[in-house]
């Protein structure tokens, strides 16, 4: 099993390009896999780990509902906004600058199996990051991502995730809200949820947090938990 993982800090890309480019890794990792069933073969997978932060993007997973987008096109066109449909799981999201987008692209046969233990192991990141800031966040029965204040009436939520996944290679991935603009946020129903809101990093502090920073602690419980080797 090959656990070593390509990490790549992409900086503020447009989103389209970044989905462009994880699709190819994405495909390169399923065609080795698929000339090993083919040939007999054990050529090692590759794994990857991008980093990054988009212009403001409104993104539909597949089960997500238009609805959910409470503005037209020309209103995002005004704020500087796109919007696109997606093949992840998942209702809508928003991206913007701010925001620590993370897209690992794993052969989970590198792993483990299990797409469940997957999704908790990138939360179970975010949560040991904010535990360094003094804060303490969960999950929510039944909804994915990083939450405060669960089953309450101030239930909020900090981390989203969608994920795609083919022969157990991954795409697509999580969004962190560490200084993001959280006025966006009032264009859609986030994930398609109606009665918890959203907040980053910087509302729950109170102040403006140093993004690198926070990357590299994130990076840290990942590589932890994943037992990786960055390269």
């Amino acid at each position: 099993m090959n656990k070593k993982v390509s990490f790549k800090d992409l900086g503020l890309i447009d989103y389209k390009k970044c989905w462009d480019y994880q699709e190819e890794l994405f495909a390169e990792i399923l065609a080795v896999k698929s000339s090993n069933r083919k040939e007999n073969k054990t050529v090692a997978t590759k794994n990857h780990l991008i980093f990054c932060e988009h212009p403001h993007v409104y993104t539909l997973g597949k089960s997500g509902d238009e609805k959910n987008l409470l503005v037209n096109e020309d209103y995002l066109k005004s704020r500087g906004a796109t919007f696109h449909k997606i093949n992840r799981g998942g209702d809508i999201t928003y991206h913007g600058p701010g925001q620590i987008v993370g897209y690992p692209i794993l052969d989970l046969d590198n792993f483990f199996t299990d797409i469940h233990k997957y999704l908790r192991f990138l939360e179970e990141a975010v949560i040991l990051t904010l535990k360094e800031y003094g804060l303490e966040t969960e999950r929510s029965p039944g909804e994915t991502g990083v939450w405060f204040d669960v089953g309450t009436t101030k239930a909020r939520k900090i981390c989203a995730l969608g994920v795609k996944s083919s022969r157990w290679v991954t795409m697509h991935g999580f969004a962190f809200n560490v200084n993001s603009d959280l006025s966006y946020f009032g264009n859609i129903i986030p994930c398609g949820i109606t009665d918890k809101s959203v907040t980053s990093l910087q509302k729950e502090l109170g102040k403006k947090v140093d993004m690198n920073e926070v990357k590299n602690k994130l990076k840290a419980h990942l590589i932890e938990l994943f037992e990786i080797v960055i390269i």
